[in-house]
């Protein structure tokens, strides 16, 4: 692959959150929300990444983009290694990266009008002249399908849906490079959720936009990603391109997802309930040799013991498995 083809690379990436105990409040064990995972993306594609609540999507996508600083490893955005920058180097970085957060509500400032918030990274970087700015704000209106008059409104005036296409203009604002979406129809109805991925695809393809689509929704991440990652425990387990994905998927845990999906289950749903018969490990206590071991219908001894490596097992295609 083509290294200029490549916008975010990360190498061993960990972000561990330590929990402290005790009168002295002192560190006795951590949090592995992301452990040792290398990863690259490329230029105008997306990347899905899923899995269930707790598995390190949304901290992946926050330390990629220094919302969370790295515990260790390194990530180098644009040809740039931004993992040690402090906050005045990542400042004129930070306008080529941005990120559409789960609830729109609780995303923008319910104090501020439309125009404010979406001329608020403008006018922080500077990139529209003060006299452009209200022309500016209503053509990015337009191009995420709503009205001008709303300009001058109040996010609570909104549905979900209207406060979430305020959230991506708001994002596109400063014509970033790369948007983190983390999970950003999960809190919408279904007929919205499809309008918002269209208008996703569609500014991807007007402004060259590279994202991460953050879902635990196989059929939303399924509609808009070029390739797709699953992620267990803070771990890659599988990462393939997104069609053979969901046509050969190799994981076991993966199989299960994707057998979840009403759609394209035809099978029994035995495996569905005995991974559902369990919860997702605590990320403080993860178990030895392969984290998905006690859930898995094909475990072996060595599952136990050692930690798979995530391997080519097709052409482009990886998982983290003993037994495929």
């Amino acid at each position: 692959m083509n290294k200029d083809n490549i916008i975010v690379k990360v190498e061993n990436l960990k972000k561990y959150f330590p929990v402290k105990k005790g009168i002295f409040s002192r560190t006795a064990e951590y949090v592995k929300a992301v452990d040792d995972i290398t990863l690259e993306i490329e230029r105008t594609k997306t990347l899905g990444l899923v899995g269930e609540s707790g598995s390190g999507k949304t901290t992946l996508g926050k330390t990629l983009i220094r919302l969370l600083n790295p515990t260790d490893g390194k990530i180098v955005f644009d040809n740039i290694d931004i993992t040690n920058l402090n906050s005045r180097d990542l400042r004129p970085i930070r306008r080529d990266m941005q990120i559409i957060f789960q609830n729109p509500y609780g995303s923008l400032n319910p104090r501020m009008n439309v125009e404010s918030i979406i001329s608020e990274g403008i006018s922080v970087h500077n990139t529209v002249p003060k006299k452009d700015r209200k022309d500016y704000v209503l053509d990015l209106l337009g191009e995420v399908g709503l009205n001008k008059d709303v300009i001058n409104r109040y996010p609570h005036e909104f549905s979900g849906g209207q406060r979430q296409r305020i959230a991506i203009a708001r994002s596109i604002a400063i014509k970033p490079k790369f948007i983190v979406c983390d999970e950003p129809v999960s809190a919408l109805d279904v007929s919205v959720q499809a309008q918002i991925i269209n208008l996703l695809e569609s500014l991807q393809s007007t402004y060259g936009l590279t994202y991460i689509f953050i879902a635990h929704d196989l059929r939303a991440v399924k509609h808009i990603s070029d390739k797709v990652a699953v992620m267990y425990l803070g771990k890659i387990v599988e990462i393939a391109e997104s069609e053979q994905i969901y046509k050969k998927p190799l994981h076991p845990y993966t199989k299960i997802l994707i057998s979840a999906i009403p759609e394209i289950n035809k099978k029994s749903k035995l495996e569905i309930e005995n991974l559902s018969a369990q919860e997702i490990p605590s990320p403080i206590n993860v178990p030895k040799g392969c984290s998905f071991h006690p859930r898995c219908p094909i475990a072996t001894e060595i599952c136990k013991k050692e930690v798979p490596v995530l391997l080519d097992k097709m052409s482009g295609h990886k998982a983290a498995c003993h037994n495929v």
